[in-house]
């Protein structure tokens, strides 16, 4: 059958021909992307998609859906990654500081909106992310007694206010106030001795605990002037955080007080090994972290760990070396973590692998 122009295609192969470009072209996107850095961007249906590398993260923002795959290790860094700007109400959960450790990770926004708390013939205006009845009249600086009833209405002037909702305190009870009260986790930290020294990774997250305190309050001219414990109960226990630290294999019998010298091979990154042996000496070290302020621009003061070491602001064990072989300023892995190096002493000309750790184990004074 001959047709005019030549062979006509039919629908169906110039949907099947459409696809097959627009799978090419995403692989391509793809590829250019992972190739030089870029990101490729992409829309669909559930928002805007990033490829890139790491793990994917989606945003909940309020109602709205993102979804991106970015190398961000934290929920901040992922944030300002995404270009999401927040208020100074908005709530996020988890927290900003909190490390971002699997694949599919997920962030909810809670947008602060504009309500009004209404609280016998006082009227207060307030930001609030929160939907907690209680939470939101607290926010707004009014007390609600056990029997009190919150009521939630439209507010009929919402175009000259601004202010969709209206939240009403109705007086029904007494002088008794129940609170509940977050108890802070606490963090545990374990020694992974397959991770890289020195990186951290989140195994649990930290949940906080719930308290809740019953009071009788006393109030004079309209102001609080005591209230009586009255009952108290750990509504939920809170559960700890747990960080994974690397660390080398070295930290497997660290330095001790009693031990005074340590002595282990260290394999450098060329092959070659070296005996290297550890001791520790017990100074005033501030006058080193002065001029390590000034030579290596880190903060001007140390502390002294739980167990006696003393690391800088960040958390580095304060290492006297021979300068030589281990310049002022360099990192270090000793048995006790990683350590820079500050100080030097004269055990350095005659034994270049040894470091000489700072502790406060024979003053114990602090210092």
């Amino acid at each position: 059958m001959c047709y005019n122009g030549g062979m006509k295609l039919s629908r169906s192969v110039e949907k099947v021909l459409m696809l097959l470009t627009a799978f090419l072209l995403v692989f391509v996107l793809t590829f250019v992307a992972n190739k030089s850095g870029l990101r490729a961007v992409a829309e669909n249906e559930e928002g805007t998609f990033v490829l890139s590398e790491s793990n994917f993260v989606t945003f909940y923002d309020n109602g709205k859906k993102l979804t991106v795959r970015t190398d961000a290790k934290t929920v901040g860094e992922a944030i300002a990654r995404a270009g999401i700007t927040l208020g100074d109400a908005d709530i996020v959960e988890p927290a900003m500081e909190e490390a971002i450790n699997s694949d599919n990770y997920f962030i909810n926004i809670y947008r602060a909106r504009p309500v009004v708390v209404k609280d016998g013939k006082i009227e207060r205006y307030v930001m609030t992310a929160s939907y907690d009845l209680k939470t939101i009249a607290k926010q707004a600086g009014s007390v609600v007694y056990d029997g009190d009833e919150i009521r939630v209405s439209q507010n009929k002037n919402f175009l000259e206010t601004g202010v969709a909702t209206v939240y009403e305190i109705i007086r029904n009870g007494g002088r008794i106030v129940t609170e509940e009260i977050e108890i802070p986790f606490g963090e545990q930290t374990v020694k992974d001795y397959n991770l890289a020294p020195g990186v951290r990774e989140v195994r649990q997250l930290g949940e906080v605990g719930i308290r809740v305190m019953s009071y009788e309050v006393f109030y004079e001219n309209g102001v609080e002037v005591k209230r009586d414990l009255l009952s108290e109960e750990i509504k939920r226990e809170p559960v700890d955080r747990i960080v994974a630290v690397g660390a080398s294999e070295i930290e497997r019998h660290p330095l001790t007080a009693a031990m005074g010298r340590n002595r282990y091979t260290v394999r450098k990154p060329d092959g070659t090994i070296i005996e290297r042996q550890e001791t520790y000496y017990d100074l005033d070290m501030r006058r080193v972290m002065a001029n390590a302020a000034r030579v290596c621009g880190v903060a001007n003061y140390y502390t002294v760990r739980a167990d006696g070491v003393k690391v800088d602001a960040d958390g580095y064990v304060l290492v006297a070396a021979n300068l030589g072989r281990y310049p002022r300023c360099s990192v270090v892995e000793t048995s006790l973590g990683l350590g820079k190096v500050y100080d030097t002493g004269t055990f350095a000309e005659a034994n270049p692998e040894q470091f000489d750790i700072a502790t406060d184990w024979t003053n114990r004074n602090g210092q």
